[in-house]
């Protein structure tokens, strides 16, 4: 199962398959797509921001599993991520707002081709556990989206929803049972012998 790591896994995952398919064009070097608050870009021209993580119970087991003789452990939680993706052009003026729409034609063009992360792009313990994570373009109200990036003076950046489903993290809860090794079994005699009177 995966472990607490998952969340930067899950997001690593998401940026090395932006980077693979957005180099060298219309980004012309990998290390400009990054994992970062788009408030602090810095050099970077695409930014993924993971600014919610939900639990989904929509069908997920509750309880313990058992892992051992005499141990069982409570089974794992599944976690939605929403990542904000925002583009930073560094062109002129004039060409700035038609390179942002570029990059995120783009970035939107890789996602939807890509509805699962390939397995070449999970790392640590989401690839220990074959996991299969899946990758939704979330409808976003312009309000909320302005919301999620309006938290300084900054002005708004054109963004996007991500939702990566499937990122599951082990629980470390466990709690030891003892077997049943003897059984007794009685019967009370005086209320058989009632019930077979005529």
């Amino acid at each position: 199962m995966a472990d607490y790591t998952a969340l930067v896994e899950a997001g690593s995952a998401l940026v090395e398959l932006l980077r693979d398919n957005l180099t060298p064009e219309p980004i012309s070097n990998r290390e400009l797509i990054a994992l970062c608050s788009p408030h602090e870009s810095e050099n970077n021209q695409l930014t993924l921001y993971l600014y919610q993580v939900e639990e989904d119970t929509q069908g997920v087991q509750s309880g313990y599993y058992q892992v051992g003789q005499n141990v069982e452990r409570m089974r794992p939680a599944r976690y939605n991520l929403r990542f904000l993706v925002t583009a930073h052009s560094k062109a002129p003026a004039q060409l700035r707002q038609a390179d942002q729409y570029r990059m995120v034609g783009a970035a939107l063009q890789v996602l939807k081709d890509h509805p699962v992360i390939d397995r070449q792009y999970l790392s640590g313990s989401l690839a220990e556990q074959n996991a299969v994570v899946r990758v939704v373009l979330e409808k976003t109200p312009q309000d909320q989206l302005l919301k999620i990036w309006n938290n300084t003076s900054t002005t708004y950046k054109l963004s996007f929803v991500v939702l990566l489903t499937g990122v599951e993290i082990e629980s470390r809860r466990e709690r030891r049972f003892s077997r049943v090794t003897d059984v007794t079994i009685t019967t009370d005699q005086k209320s058989q012998a009632k019930e077979e009177k005529p």
